[in-house]
């Protein structure tokens, strides 16, 4: 979320213009806590970007119609155990970092450096 802001921040007066792009770049993104992108907990399935219908990619280019149209039925259909899967992640996720914040450990300090460690 932070490297979003940042990027909308550095667009100043054009913001309007960036939040489109902000937006798709967020909601296509793999969350790690759910390991599910938003996009495909609303419609069931992976997004297809615009320029992998003008220069199609592999996953595009070999699937025919029929084909697509099933495994999205099939996608549609499975759609309350993929979300209901993300909710266990989730949960785990949240009690995992409950965990750290009693044992007085910050989460986002185990393993990783801030800015000024990397740069000292």
């Amino acid at each position: 979320m932070n490297t979003l802001k940042k990027r909308l921040e550095g667009a100043k007066g054009k913001w309007a213009e960036e939040l489109p792009g902000v937006l798709w770049s967020y909601r296509t993104t793999a969350k790690t806590p759910i390991g599910e992108t938003p996009f495909s907990l609303v419609y069931g399935s992976e997004v297809v970007i615009p320029i992998e219908l003008e220069l199609p990619s592999a996953r595009c280019q070999w699937i025919s119609q029929s084909t697509n149209d099933k495994l999205l039925q099939n996608n549609l259909d499975t759609i309350n155990e993929l979300r209901e899967e993300a909710r266990v992640r989730t949960a785990i996720y949240q009690q995992k970092m409950e965990s750290l914040d009693k044992l007085g450990k910050d989460p986002i300090r185990l393993g990783k450096l801030s800015d000024e460690e990397r740069i000292s």
